[in-house]
């Protein structure tokens, strides 16, 4: 299957969704919150880059448990609707 490449909404919304995320985890490092969030550490950079803008559902679920974030936000970062 090949993946169409992303649209600079979407990458934008990667972008606001990492910067997030590297501000809820302040002082952990990206290691111990990807082990709390059983999620390798590869996998968080990219969220967290922006290089990975559409994380599957049980990965946000699960940062937000362990970041102790809501849900909620997450979910409109994630569905945030870019203008470009």
């Amino acid at each position: 299957m090949v993946r169409l490449p992303l649209t600079p909404a979407q990458l934008a919304v990667g972008q606001q969704l990492g910067a997030y995320l590297r501000q809820a985890r302040g002082g952990r490092t990206l290691v111990d919150v990807a082990e709390a969030a059983a999620i390798s550490p590869e996998t968080l950079r990219k969220i967290e880059t922006g290089r990975m803008p559409t994380p599957a559902f049980v990965t946000i679920a699960a940062l937000a448990d362990v970041l102790s974030v809501p849900l909620d936000e997450l979910a409109r970062i994630c569905l945030a609707r870019v203008t470009v």
